[in-house]
């Protein structure tokens, strides 16, 4: 089969972004919020999840995703989600979404046992959830991947669950930068047998990025 031309290639762009968006025209709703596997929501839809240090911007990433702001709450204390968040797409459709969103991690005043039991969660979460397709592991592009993003890299990578870093706050460093940035954030990631070779650039406050993210949700959720 040819390979699509230049033109080809736009237009099939073009047709992925509008998946996208119409994906995220849905209504977007908080189901529930867990703290043990029990209380999971069935795994009837395709099921993607947000992961990052506490203060990286996840809260204000889902609320641009979805468009509604104060879906998920942001808040000036870090560390204040402490389960597992699970917001529905569509509620109403065979082509629904759940996104979860994972507890934030890396802030030192959180406690060693509340860090332990988060731990044992999240392990049960990514290693007891069939139809998670992908975690976004949000990383801040101004600091790049610490440590505590590459400890929960490798939880994934035992856990065999594909993952793909997302750039937040990209609007905070110049455009000559950004290139070097993403450059050396896919070389960190090469080593990690789980990790998606494309790293993702976004920007919550002037919404780069977003359609981007948006399409390739939408790929898992239709093919592609």
């Amino acid at each position: 089969m040819e390979e699509p031309n230049l033109e080809q290639q736009a237009e099939l762009e073009a047709q992925r972004l509008e998946r996208g968006r119409l994906l995220f025209a849905k209504r977007a709703e908080f189901m529930l919020g867990v703290v043990a596997l029990k209380h999971l929501p069935p795994a009837d839809r395709v099921e993607v999840s947000f992961a990052g240090r506490s203060n990286v911007g996840k809260s204000s990433l889902l609320n641009a995703l979805v468009g509604q702001n104060g879906l998920a709450r942001t808040s000036n204390t870090p560390g204040r989600t402490q389960e597992v968040n699970f917001f529905e797409i569509g509620a109403k459709d065979e082509d629904g979404l759940y996104l979860s969103d994972l507890p934030g991690y890396g802030y030192a005043k959180v406690s060693r046992s509340l860090v332990k039991e988060w731990t044992k969660l999240l392990k049960s979460y990514l290693r007891g959830r069939p139809n998670l397709r992908r975690a976004f592991v949000l990383v801040d592009s101004r600091h790049g991947i610490k440590d505590s993003d590459r400890e929960i890299m490798t939880m994934m990578d035992e856990c065999a669950v594909s993952y793909q870093i997302v750039l937040t706050k990209m609007d905070k460093i110049k455009k000559a930068e950004q290139e070097k940035v993403v450059a050396k954030t896919q070389a960190d990631v090469r080593k990690n047998v789980a990790a998606h070779p494309e790293v993702l650039l976004t920007s919550s406050t002037k919404g780069d990025g977003i359609a981007e993210l948006r399409a390739t949700i939408a790929d898992m959720v239709y093919g592609g």
